[in-house]
This record gives structure tokens, C-alpha cells and sequence, in this order.
């Protein structure tokens, strides 16, 4: 029995609060979660939280955005009622996966294919300058190489000699002449006439207000100098709204004073945080059930579906001693946009063994079908797919069914009902007492570092 203590649960995974509460000795906190006819979220809460450990338990699956303001407006809630201390329990971090760093999903600046100049023209991914091997040739630096950049500089120094312009060459020869156009004064004055002309045209002195006489001086009909139009420099690339730090200044802005979490996808988010953040680890889970559930597991592969995990893949692989593989996912497409063209290679032996896909989420299920099915092609006997977090949106149930996949095991930091009644082979392991034994360090101050060790 845990006393000053209070667990809140959302209304994205009541499963997952009954489990920790049952866990604790506790039962969950009297609350009332309902909407307006408008639409707008509605939060009571029934009991007293004045100078009370708070836990809030919300995980970021099904409808992320309602969920989300759900369990801001409890945060505030409970912060207004005089809470001493309120942690936010996110099993999935919602919008986890949009750091906050604008990047190039290319891996390399964008350069423009030697001899095309034109905005609408292709783009490679090579990245420049290209650095020399040791004892190798020089580098080009440039796409056309450097021969040509010193024959442009040349013809426009021998160009500026020839006109005369002292802006742009300081070595002219004595005795060229200067003439007005390329005097510094001129340029002032040709830069004014724009807005002398409007100026003119508008207070109509010494003109014409006719037709022939608009923008006219001394009855002398003269055009307006319209200021150039914007071109965008070619390759330019647009930045993206990200959600990283939004996400976590509004947490902290609404109340909360910590943050537990499981398995992040990027685990640069804890750094947007000003607030203490425990990412816990769903590793031991999948560590066990490839001991005590697949047989002859040693002789088996751990694969990693994608280069972005195979940290997390390896960590599995060391610690229960078992070979290690990677598919190497290579984006080359013709168009940027065009993100499905992906060429995947397989690194590693698989061929007469049983493959095990390790990946943090899964969301639409693409990535691990087509691993399964690249592993199915190279000999692999069965192939296991373990998830922490089993999003499986959309059509991915379909997609999972119909794919080379054995099995997937997942845990229920998402609500899986609706997925176990689809997907005949969906597993599902249970991560509450682990959330659970994580509230319970935290409200007593104990270390929560035994939940890290997963080896």
C-alpha cells in the first residue's frame, strides 16, 4: 500500500491504469473525462490532490491530439488544485518522432547536375565538396570543378577592364576613362528614380495628368522603374514545422514537474525538456521473451529493420550472445518527394535460422513487412517481429496478415483490444508493472536505475 499518492488515468488506455493500480495497492482517482457538444475536452477532478504525489497516466495511441489536451487540462487541473508534485506517465510519447532539428532527409546538401541550369532540372544527393582519399587526387570542390571557376573570375576581371567599372576591378590601367554610368553617384540616382517617379506621378508637378503625360517631368513622358521580382535561389529548401520543443514547453507550462516515458524514438527529446525526464527501457521485455518463447534462440538472428536501430538491436544481441544483422535501407528516388523508392540490402546471414526483427515502433507495419519479406527471401526460416510500441494505424493489421511475418509481439504501452481481435498473430506483453515499479521509486526517492539494467 502506497500512501499521499494519486494515479489518474486518461481515457486513452484504462487497461494500462488498472494494471499500475492493482500494482500499487491503489485504486485509481475519482475523475470525470467528457466533451461539450462543440467538441471541446472536459476534465473534473472528484478528489482532494491538495500537497499529493500526482500520477498521470496517459498514453499517446489512438486519437493522439484529443489525448494529448486531455492530459494537458488534467495537468492543469491538478496544478491549480495544489498538487505537490505531478508526473506526466506517457508510455508513448506523442509526437515523439518530429525532432526538433530541421534536417535533409538525404544525408548530403542537394547540388545541381553538372550542365543543367534551369530551376526545373534534377538534383543529386552527392555531397560536395567530396573529401580526397589519403595519397588520392584533389578533390574538385566544385561541380564543375575549379578550372571553370577560374576562367568565369577571369572573364569577368577582363570584362570590368574593359568597361571601365572601378567597383569591380582596382588594377585598371592609367589613363582609362570613367565615365558617370559607373560612378557611385549614378548609381545612387538610378536607384532614386523609382521612387522619384512615383512620387511624381503622384503629386502630378510640372506633368501632364493625361495619358502621354503620366509619370511625366517638364511634359516629358517617362516609364516607372519597377523594382525586380523575387526570384528563390534553386535548391532551396523550405524548413518544416517541428513539434519537438512545442510539445514539451507545453507540458511544462501546464504544470508538470516530471516525465516518465518508455522507449522514445528520438532520445534527443529528453534534452527539449527543462524538467526531469526518465525514459525507461522496454528491452528486458523482448530480452525475455526471446529466452522463455523461441526455441533454440541462440542459434537465431537478431535484425535490425533499419540503420536508426541498430544500437538498440545490438544491445539485445550482446547481451543474450546471438549474432547480429542489418537491412541497410537506401532512399535514392528520382523525385525528393518520392519517399516509397527505397532499395533494401540485407547485411549479415540469415539463411536456415530463424530472424528476429527488433524495432522501437510500428506504426503503419511497412517497414518490418518488407524486412520480412527480403528476410523470407534470403533463407530465413521464420521470421519474429518484437515492437515496443504496436501503433499499427491504418491499414497495417491488413498488411501484417497478409506479409511473411511468423509473429509480432508487441506491448500494451498501446491499447491492443481492438488489434488482438484483428491479428491472429499479435502477442502482447504487459508493461504496467514496470510503469508501475517506476511510480513507485519516484513517490518514495528511491533509484530507478535497476529499471535500465536490461543485461
Amino acid at each position: 500500500m502506497v500512501r499521499n499518492i494519486v494515479v489518474l488515468g486518461g481515457s486513452s488506455h484504462p487497461q494500462l491504469t488498472e494494471t499500475i493500480c492493482n500494482h500499487l495497492g491503489i485504486p485509481p482517482a475519482k475523475r470525470f473525462l467528457g466533451k461539450f457538444a462543440v467538441g471541446e475536452t472536459r476534465v473534473e477532478i472528484e478528489e482532494s490532490v491538495r500537497g499529493k504525489d500526482v500520477f498521470i497516466i496517459q498514453s499517446g495511441g489512438g486519437k493522439v491530439n484529443d489525448h494529448l489536451m486531455e492530459l494537458l487540462i488534467t495537468i492543469s487541473a491538478c496544478h491549480t488544485a495544489s498538487a505537490k508534485r505531478i508526473t506526466a506517465v506517457l508510455p508513448l510519447f506523442p509526437y515523439s518522432r518530429q525532432s526538433d532539428i530541421p534536417y535533409n532527409k538525404t544525408g548530403a546538401p542537394l547540388s545541381k547536375v553538372p550542365g543543367q541550369s534551369s530551376r526545373s532540372s534534377q538534383y543529386t544527393f552527392d555531397s560536395r565538396p567530396q573529401t580526397p582519399y589519403p595519397g588520392g587526387p584533389e578533390s574538385a570542390g566544385l561541380t564543375n570543378g575549379v578550372d571553370s571557376l577560374n576562367h568565369q573570375l577571369g572573364r569577368l576581371k577582363t570584362d570590368d577592364r574593359r568597361n571601365g567599372n572601378p567597383a569591380r576591378s582596382s588594377t585598371l590601367p592609367e589613363g582609362t576613362p570613367i565615365t558617370r554610368s559607373n560612378t557611385l553617384e549614378s548609381s545612387k540616382s538610378d536607384k532614386s528614380e523609382y521612387f522619384s517617379s512615383r512620387q511624381t506621378s503622384v503629386n502630378g508637378v510640372n506633368g501632364v495628368n493625361g495619358v502621354n503625360g503620366v509619370n511625366g517631368v517638364n511634359g516629358v513622358a517617362k516609364h516607372a522603374t519597377k523594382p525586380p521580382a523575387f526570384q528563390p535561389q534553386p535548391g532551396y529548401k523550405q524548413w518544416v514545422a517541428q513539434a519537438g520543443t512545442l510539445i514539451a514547453d507545453l507540458l511544462t507550462c501546464a504544470g508538470a514537474d516530471h516525465v516518465i516515458t518508455m522507449d522514445l524514438h528520438d532520445p534527443q527529446y529528453q534534452g527539449f525538456f527543462d524538467i526531469p525526464v526518465d525514459n525507461l527501457y522496454g528491452r528486458h521485455l523482448l530480452r525475455k521473451y526471446i529466452q522463455y518463447s523461441i526455441p533454440d534462440y541462440r542459434s537465431a538472428v537478431i535484425v535490425s529493420p533499419d540503420a536508426g536501430g541498430a544500437k538498440r538491436a545490438t544491445a539485445i544481441a550482446d547481451a543474450l550472445e546471438m549474432p547480429f544483422a542489418l537491412i541497410h535501407k537506401e532512399r535514392r528516388p528520382t523525385q525528393i518527394s518520392d519517399r516509397q523508392n527505397a532499395t533494401m540490402m540485407l547485411v549479415g546471414h540469415v539463411a536456415e535460422r530463424t530472424a528476429i526483427l527488433i524495432d522501437d515502433l510500428a506504426d503503419t507495419s511497412n517497414t518490418i513487412t518488407r524486412a520480412a519479406k527480403l528476410l523470407k527471401k534470403e533463407g530465413a526460416t521464420q521470421v519474429y517481429a518484437l515492437v515496443t510500441h504496436g501503433i499499427l494505424s491504418g491499414d497495417a493489421i491488413d498488411r501484417i496478415n497478409a506479409s511473411a511475418l511468423d509473429k509480432v509481439v508487441v506491448t500494451n504501452s498501446v491499447d491492443q483490444t481492438e488489434h488482438l481481435r484483428r491479428c491472429p498473430k499479435l502477442e502482447v506483453l504487459e508493461v504496467g508493472n514496470v510503469f508501475a515499479e517506476a511510480i513507485r521509486r519516484v513517490h518514495h526517492g528511491e533509484s530507478i536505475s535497476v529499471l535500465f539494467d536490461y543485461s
